[in-house]
């Protein structure tokens, strides 16, 4: 199967649109998208986000600012810029799309792929950052499948555990080069973020995961960042949220 891995989309509806663009350039001929979370939250296009991704054969599980615009998370937690736009997309959400955010899982195992997903860590689905070694080695014991994939950081990273020896290591991808899954190695992957990269590049980061193939490879799309940013301005959103998107920070 060939899967279209999408994390922290975020309302913003030109980078989405230039992710699935982009794809279909490449003739990536997907067969499901799985998106790992944070379809809404710093973005002004959350509605039309949610309705994009029910026109793809997809599997979409919930983040912490999903849950958040569902008052299932306290956002005393968030600073004021991500409470600030919280709080504006519960005012702004059809019902609908209400609904669709409020019936995703905190994570799937997908038993036939050998694949487990979750928005933030194995351990705490929808909060913790795995942003070091240290939380991902931990990690690696809380699933059992040779591959989990996750967002949460908008960092693309591959965590990488040696099955014999048990240590960890990680790997920045290289954008469009192929990345081989081992066997007897066990993975964790972080495709970047969609919707606010914040790995210094602002162009969109999504990837392939061939699972007959056991083929990861990532992949960055540029997008109308401008038309992001004049939609963010035009309600008022804080500054600091629309600077960002330029320089994906």
């Amino acid at each position: 199967m060939r899967c279209l891995v999408l994390s922290d989309i975020h309302a913003n509806f030109p980078a989405f649109e230039a992710v699935l663009e982009d794809a279909k350039k490449r003739d990536l001929q997907y067969d499901v998208v799985w998106c790992l979370g944070d379809l809404v939250g710093y973005g002004a296009f959350p509605n039309e986000c949610i309705e994009l991704l029910q026109t793809q054969p997809h599997l979409c599980l919930a983040g912490n600012h999903d849950w958040a615009v569902l008052d299932k998370l306290d956002i005393s937690t968030f600073h004021d810029a991500a409470a600030y736009v919280v709080k504006w997309t519960r005012e702004h959400l059809k019902p609908e799309n209400f609904a669709y955010l409020n019936a995703r899982k905190e994570e799937c195992l997908i038993e036939n792929e050998d694949v487990h997903l979750v928005h933030a860590s194995p351990r705490a689905p929808i909060w913790e950052y795995i942003s070091d070694l240290y939380v991902a080695e931990e990690n690696f014991g809380k699933f059992s499948t040779s591959l989990s994939m996750h967002g949460h950081t908008h960092i693309p990273v591959i965590f990488i555990e040696d099955s014999k020896q048990k240590n960890v290591r990680f790997k920045i991808p290289e954008f469009g080069v192929p990345f081989m899954l081992k066997a007897g190695t066990r993975y964790m992957i972080n495709p970047g973020g969609v919707g606010q990269p914040r790995d210094g590049d602002p162009r969109a980061a999504y990837g392939l995961l061939d699972t007959t193939q056991r083929i990861w490879t990532p992949y960055r799309a540029e997008y109308n960042i401008k038309q992001a940013q004049e939609a963010m301005r035009e309600v008022g959103f804080p500054r600091r949220l629309v600077d960002r998107l330029e320089f994906g920070r």
